[in-house]
């Protein structure tokens, strides 16, 4: 088979981009030293996290100066995400770190008054038709394809700039801002976006620059085809053991997931299926991401040898989406005694095919303790201890809030909601609490004060759960997601209570949500995603349409 080489200077889930290029019909080659990049023929070089990071990274490393080498000699080139930033003079996020200079300008982060940043999920690449470049279905590209972003500062784009210079450009739209979301020049070829996460459009991507085509007879109209980021529709699935050992899907009713059985010895686990097949079957249906929630703890199994690392890599190779797992993101001892920190078992997950990682429970607690000692960071939460290596969009925060009534505001020194489902009592007024160990403890912080504490210790995204709505099938808590959303500016998905593809229309209409997640409604065969996105798609939201073949 053909080879092509790939740099990995831990750059988060290189898997899922080995899987994607093995499935092309070509094998790795990793570059291991700058001397190894002289001799590589097609250079692919990903990246994730800080700009200034991975560029000082490549710096004390000595690969800045064998990496310009390798483009301006004219050898296939591919940049992902950071790959494409670091060909740029450099970047708001580190003013004080240079780029490679190999395309003019600086990036930009975007302006967070209108929208959620980071800028995650997914969007267009549209080639740009302005001045000299060439006509025609540029590496890949299509105009009608969306792509998997997720990042928070990006490269303005002014129409014609670039192109003057020789560069074809394709664009994205993000709220009022365009951008940058793929380059190239000759053999040189760059993404913003993750086409090793963004389905058979993403795939169709790698092929055409691994093949060298960078240019092609266009297949469809040349203008803009609802551009602009998708709703995002997400399955989740909750796996545990069941009583028998096995590792099963399963969903609970206000996270009880057992069946209604003896009341001595309880039902058994509900088991809907498992993980890995049904992770396929969602993506086949067209889900934009992937959730697993670990809501078992595997107890006196090695690290290394839990069953959710074996599940992550057989499902990484054959679903190309974005892939988050949560339950056991903390420091921790393993069998042997020896400790390992949230960083490491991140890195193990990581390692295995994830693009996030969801922390619950240890969440809560380094909230508290944010608060209590005035706000200030530690540094030394797995929250920021993550996102520093892997960046913030690496890291999803799991809330688990449930309401607690009270008359008047003036009762609690929470953050209260006036609310139109009123209390047992006949209560107008409401605030979340927060919970910890799968719900079965409260704590004496409210979701407001927890998602700001999170959003300044870095995390990336809020995965919005609602106790009182768990498996009810009456819909999302708008007011919960709107208050959380008032609150910060990081992306929210929204969970917990959709029964029916209306419950999505509603939340997408009635709140500013960045995304819904579904899984009851999925586990059971009632609905399929496929039907959820196409009822969007019927009452005017853009969502991405699967696309099954290259």
């Amino acid at each position: 088979m053909p080879t092509v080489h790939l740099l990995d200077y831990v750059a988060g889930n290189v898997r899922s981009l080995v899987n994607a290029i093995q499935k092309l019909g070509y094998t790795i080659d990793w570059i291991k030293s700058p001397d190894d990049i002289a001799r590589a023929e097609s250079l692919i070089l990903p990246g994730v996290g800080h700009f200034g990071h991975c560029l000082t990274q490549f710096s004390q490393s000595g690969y800045l100066e064998p990496i310009r080498e390798h483009i301006e000699s004219g050898k296939p080139f591919l940049g992902i995400c950071v790959g494409l930033q670091a060909l740029f003079e450099g970047s708001e996020e580190n003013p004080n770190v240079p780029g490679l200079g190999i395309i003019p300008g600086k990036l930009k982060r975007f302006n967070d008054a209108d929208k959620s940043v980071p800028h995650i999920g997914w969007n267009s690449a549209a080639t740009s038709r302005t001045g000299d470049s060439k006509s025609g279905n540029f590496c890949g590209l299509r105009n009608q394809s969306k792509y998997y972003y997720v990042h928070s500062y990006a490269a303005p784009y002014e129409e014609g700039l670039l192109e003057q210079d020789g560069w074809t450009v394709a664009t994205a739209k993000y709220g009022e801002e365009r951008f940058v979301g793929a380059i190239g020049r000759e053999k040189a070829f760059a993404t913003q976006f993750h086409p090793e996460k963004s389905g058979y459009a993403g795939l169709r991507v790698l092929q055409a620059f691994l093949e060298g085509r960078p240019f092609e007879t266009w297949e469809e109209p040349p203008h803009e085809i609802g551009q602009g980021l998708t709703r995002r529709v997400i399955a989740c699935l909750d796996v545990r053991t069941n009583d028998q050992g096995d590792v099963v899907v399963t969903k609970g009713d206000q996270y009880d997931v057992r069946e209604k059985g003896d009341t001595e010895t309880g039902g058994q686990v509900r088991n809907l299926g498992k993980p890995v097949d049904m992770a396929r079957r969602y993506y086949e249906q067209g889900s934009d991401e992937i959730t697993f929630l670990n809501i078992t703890s595997f107890r006196n199994c090695p690290l290394a040898d839990l069953p959710m690392l074996e599940i992550l890599r057989r499902t990484s190779e054959n679903v190309f989406v974005p892939l988050t797992i949560g339950g056991g993101i903390r420091d921790t001892v393993d069998s042997d005694g020896t400790k390992v920190s949230a960083l490491e078992v991140a890195t193990l997950y990581f390692k295995s095919g994830a693009d996030k990682v969801s922390i619950g429970s240890d969440a809560v607690t380094a909230a508290e303790e944010y608060i209590l000692n005035g706000n200030k960071l530690s540094g030394k939460t797995a929250i920021e201890t993550i996102t520093a290596a892997y960046g913030n969009q690496a890291v999803v925060v799991s809330v688990d809030p449930r309401r607690h009534y009270v008359k008047s505001p003036s009762e609690t020194i929470h953050h209260t909601v006036k609310t139109t489902d009123m209390g047992p009592s006949g209560e107008q007024y409401c605030w979340y609490q927060c919970t910890i160990k799968g719900g079965r403890e409260g704590r004496d912080i409210d979701v407001c004060q927890l998602v700001t504490a999170v959003e300044a210790m870095g995390a990336g995204e809020i995965l919005l759960n609602c106790i009182d709505r768990d498996g009810s099938n009456q819909g999302y808590d708008l007011e919960l997601i709107n208050h959380v959303k008032r609150a910060i500016k990081i992306p929210v998905i929204s969970s917990s209570g959709a029964g029916r593809p209306e419950h999505y229309e509603q939340v997408f209409e009635q709140t500013a949500t960045d995304a819904a997640l579904g899984a009851g409604m999925f586990h059971r065969g009632e609905y399929t995603v496929k039907q959820v996105k196409d009822h969007l798609k019927a009452k005017g939201f853009l969502v991405r349409q699967y696309e099954g073949k290259l």
